[in-house]
């Protein structure tokens, strides 16, 4: 499908995430990963997706000086949203053992921001999947940061590791944008290209 619309250009996935790398895999496209880092920084007064859109664009624009015409970059950035405030990732295990004692029990969002860009367009959206956990018990926290990298997730957990198949009630939205990367909304995106 894709394939074909895509033969002569190259596709830049500008992400270290291993699961965003799997989830674009899967739309079997070729593509390579470029990864440059940018200071994730913000200004206070930017909410939800907002900060998400702010951020996968500031990762476009670090390729605006080197991208080719036949290049489409492709940047995103996820955060989890709870009690009007962003939950980024952990900067330790404490840290994440406090962010599932917060969500423990309750209902957050998680937003992903996807930029693509190109010589002469730049197109950035969003998703947003509602997830709800039931009560955690500390020995479970304790168990999920111990034995899974919870340092490079938002929020301090993975929807498809443990915590998410004990822990994860229901979900309005899309599953895949809470791993960190709305194929679905990415897919119709590209095609329109």
């Amino acid at each position: 499908m894709l394939q074909d619309k895509f033969k002569n250009q190259e596709i830049i996935l500008a992400t270290a995430s291993p699961r965003r790398q799997e989830l674009f895999r899967a739309l079997d496209i070729p593509f390579k990963i470029k990864i440059k880092s940018i200071e994730e920084n913000y200004s206070n007064n930017l909410k939800a997706e907002e900060i998400t859109n702010y951020l996968a664009k500031e990762k476009a624009i670090a390729f605006e000086n080197e991208i080719t015409e036949n290049q489409i970059i492709i940047t995103a950035d996820t955060i989890v949203w709870f009690d009007n405030g962003a939950l980024e990732k952990p900067i330790n295990k404490e840290h994440a053992k406090l962010m599932l004692q917060q969500l423990s029990g309750k209902s957050h969002q998680v937003f992903t921001s996807i930029c693509i860009k190109t010589k002469k367009i730049e197109n950035v959206f969003f998703d947003e999947t509602l997830v709800f956990f039931k009560e955690f018990s500390a020995t479970e926290i304790e168990y999920y940061v111990d034995k899974f990298n919870t340092l490079d997730k938002a929020g301090g957990y993975g929807i498809q590791e443990w915590i998410g198949y004990i822990g994860v009630t229901r979900i309005e939205g899309s599953y895949y944008n809470v791993m960190g990367l709305p194929v679905h909304k990415l897919y119709e995106e590209l095609l329109k290209l």
